[in-house]
């Protein structure tokens, strides 16, 4: 039987996200946004989608005079993350 894949993951920028974040234990914004050929902008909404649902958490700091914006996955998103996965794979018969 197939689950319902999570909607708020299902959005090709924010799985990308969480896919990155799964793998590092923060990332700042500027490697996020090449990493997923985004625009700043488009980036900038996924990531408080991502924030508002407590699936990662985001820090904003100066770093000189420069803005500074770090990126890293909850383990309510690590959780939510593995649960899609395993919601996916009886999709790519796993």
């Amino acid at each position: 039987m197939f689950k319902e894949l999570n909607p708020l993951l299902h959005s090709q920028l924010r799985l990308a996200v969480m896919s990155i974040l799964m793998n590092v234990e923060e990332a700042d914004f500027t490697y996020i946004k090449n990493a997923t050929n985004s625009t700043a902008g488009n980036l900038s909404v996924q990531i408080d989608k991502l924030s508002s649902a407590g699936y990662i958490e985001v820090t904003k700091k100066f770093d000189g005079r420069k803005p500074k914006t770090t990126c890293r996955m909850t383990q309510e998103g690590q959780d939510a993350f593995a649960a899609y996965v395993e919601a996916l794979k009886p999709y790519l018969k796993i």
